[in-house]
């Protein structure tokens, strides 16, 4: 199979945040998805191996930080290639905590969520998030993931 066929999906890149008891930490993630408008709820893949994913697991939150075209890549570098267990990856990142989880301020928008629900994979674990809060803070494009692919 040509995997790369995913990258035609229209999905974006977002940041994944929640606490490390009374420290900040995230991840990358491009499989968000909004599930229903009343609740609002959303769907976040986070993989087992994402330090992240265990944080969320135990604080019951998440935010979720919509990247834009005009976000510095190092965010994804940051976010993407380092855990969270041995780095803080908030250190010098813009950033607000918003409903006891921390948000990018850099981003295009960004929400906060509480865990629902969960689903275990073989590989990854998807929490059902009740929104609750959220705002848009620049009206630059959001971020997919063929943008990153392709220019980043």
């Amino acid at each position: 199979m040509n995997s790369n066929v995913f990258r035609n999906l229209s999905y974006g890149v977002y940041i994944v945040s929640a606490m490390d008891g009374e420290r900040p930490t995230g991840c990358v993630a491009n499989s968000i998805r909004q599930v229903t408008s009343s609740p609002a709820t959303v769907a976040a893949s986070i993989n087992h191996d994402n330090y992240t994913n265990k944080c969320i697991k135990e604080s019951g939150k998440f935010s979720v930080s919509i990247l834009s075209e005009k976000n510095d890549q190092s965010l994804i570098g940051t976010f993407g290639f380092q855990s969270g267990k041995d780095a803080d990856k908030y250190d010098g990142i813009p950033s607000e905590m918003k409903d006891g989880v921390p948000v990018v301020t850099e981003a295009c928008g960004w929400f906060t969520c509480k865990v629902a629900d969960m689903f275990e994979t073989s590989t990854h674990t998807i929490f059902l998030g009740e929104v609750t809060d959220g705002d848009i803070l620049d009206d630059a494009a959001p971020m997919t993931y063929a943008y990153y692919h392709n220019v980043i």
